[in-house]
């Protein structure tokens, strides 16, 4: 049995045992994508004398809708009506991309795009998927990662890469699902991060 058809079994059942009691609201329980902040970087000079603006990054429409996603079949899009994204996981997946940018040293100074092309690279990229895959007995997630960087004073894009992680969730609850998503999200960004390095210093 799905973790989707779980949560869907227990809300019919707490909406029965509600209606008999006054017809009392069901409220949505709410979730965070938790990335733990990246080392600290020694105190040393970054090893490209440049800086860095990284763009807000952009979902598809269905990742904006503000509930967690599952799948049932490639073509099928699910919604949990009851769990729920606290912030905007684009949000977040950006603050941990600049936070890991930053621990990495590549660049002197990394900072969210403010507007202005003062910085000598930018970074635009894109949370592809973030979704609880439901197949046969097993759930799994999935996280899918797009980006690339442009130089500003050539206006030529010098990287772009994808990378994606799916993991498989031992427990089958909403929570132990967000927690895989969280750890196949930081998977992601530290590959994303670790090929742009590689690009960038080998030229």
């Amino acid at each position: 049995m799905t973790t989707k058809t779980l949560v869907s079994m227990s809300a019919c059942a707490v909406t029965l045992l509600l209606a008999g009691c006054g017809g009392k609201i069901l409220y949505p329980s709410y979730y965070a994508l938790e990335i733990p902040p990246a080392p600290r970087p020694a105190a040393s000079d970054a090893r490209l004398p440049a800086t860095l603006a990284v763009r807000r990054f952009e979902t598809p429409q269905y990742l904006r809708q503000g509930r967690i996603v599952y799948r049932q079949s490639p073509a099928e899009i699910g919604f949990y009506n009851y769990h729920r994204w606290a912030a905007d996981p684009a949000v977040t997946v950006t603050t941990a991309v600049i936070d890991a940018l930053r621990s990495s040293r590549l660049f002197s100074f990394v900072k969210p795009y403010d507007g202005q092309s003062q910085q000598d690279y930018l970074m635009s990229g894109r949370l592809e998927r973030l979704e609880e895959i439901d197949s046969g007995d097993s759930v799994r997630v999935e996280a899918k990662l797009s980006a690339e960087v442009v130089n500003l004073r050539t206006n030529t894009t010098v990287w772009t890469d994808t990378a994606d992680e799916t993991l498989t969730v031992d427990t089958r609850n909403v929570n132990s699902v967000v927690v895989e998503m969280s750890h196949a999200v930081q998977k992601s960004i530290d590959r994303l991060v670790t090929s742009l390095d590689q690009q960038l210093l080998a030229k």
